[in-house]
């Protein structure tokens, strides 16, 4: 059988599968490309972009919307907002005691480096910079100091540790917004000797203040005897000169308990004599000088 000589019939519209084929391929390369060359970059953040071909770009966007080419470039977003980061390191102190210390630091990274810094850390330049170089640091400034001047020179050794970590940190185009001490922990030796030394200063102010006090009383009584002694010297000038002084002592006297009497709720019978008030017998004259 010669098949050169069969006709194969041609099938209706067999021209339009791959015009619509086409038309779905292109249509899908269009929306592709248009969803993926557009990207954002939110608020207190900056991108970088990675070309295929060049590598990483020198420019760094800022906040918005901004064109890539898709597939040849991806962008790589920073946030460059402070962020807070929290470290704990035992140190030795300058007499040998030792030390835990928490430091709490805030960094960002240089907007205008961020090339640079993918290029040498990558994306977590936090966590492969800051734990070796706050450790090396709060090591270095712990051993100036005695465990002591730690407690009294607290300002100073947070500024000591906040220029040398702000140094440190530069160099790894990292900038330090602040650098605080959160904690000081001592070994228990040393906490039981700053006790004992606490209560050793209180007993000996208690000791002060009990020693002022007897001073104090005993400049008093002094005070309070030649008082005394003077008064009788005067009453006894008084009764010299003139013997009623005593009578109208009496007087005074009986006024008192009369009045003590009165306000009293219960009745109670006194004679005169009891009273002080036995004026007959008093001798109301003086005394011829």
């Amino acid at each position: 059988m010669n098949l050169n000589n069969i006709k194969v019939p041609k099938i209706p519209g067999g021209g339009a599968l791959p015009t619509l084929l086409k038309i779905g391929v292109f249509g899908g390369l269009g929306l592709y490309g248009v969803a993926n060359s557009l990207y954002n970059v939110e608020g207190g953040h900056r991108a970088i972009v990675f070309n295929r071909i060049l590598g990483i770009k020198d420019k760094v966007y800022s906040e918005g919307t901004h064109l890539m080419v898709p597939w040849f470039e991806r962008p790589i977003i920073y946030d460059v907002r402070a962020r807070p980061h929290l470290v704990e390191s035992t140190s030795g102190s300058r007499d040998l005691q030792m030390v835990k210390i928490g430091l709490r630091v805030l960094t960002r990274p240089k907007a205008n480096q961020l090339t640079e810094i993918y290029r040498t850390l990558g994306e977590n330049y936090n966590e492969r910079v800051l734990p070796s170089i706050i450790h090396e640091t709060l090591k270095a400034v712990v051993a100036q100091y005695n465990a002591s001047q730690l407690i009294t020179q607290r300002e100073n050794v947070s500024k000591e540790i906040r220029k040398i970590l702000t140094e440190r940190a530069a160099y790894f185009n990292i900038e330090l917004d602040d650098v605080s001490i959160t904690s000081l922990t001592f070994g228990k030796e040393f906490t039981a000797a700053i006790e004992a030394k606490q209560v050793a200063a209180q007993e000996a102010e208690r000791a002060k203040f009990i020693v002022e006090k007897a001073e104090q009383d005993k400049k008093s009584a002094v005070i309070r005897a030649q008082g005394e002694a003077k008064s009788a010297q005067l009453i006894g000038q008084a009764i010299a000169n003139n013997p009623a002084f005593i009578t109208l002592r009496k007087i005074e006297a009986s006024r008192e308990i009369a009045q003590t009497i009165s306000n009293s709720a219960n009745k109670v019978f006194l004679n005169s004599k009891d009273l002080l008030l036995n004026l007959q017998d008093m001798n109301l004259e003086t005394r011829p000088k």
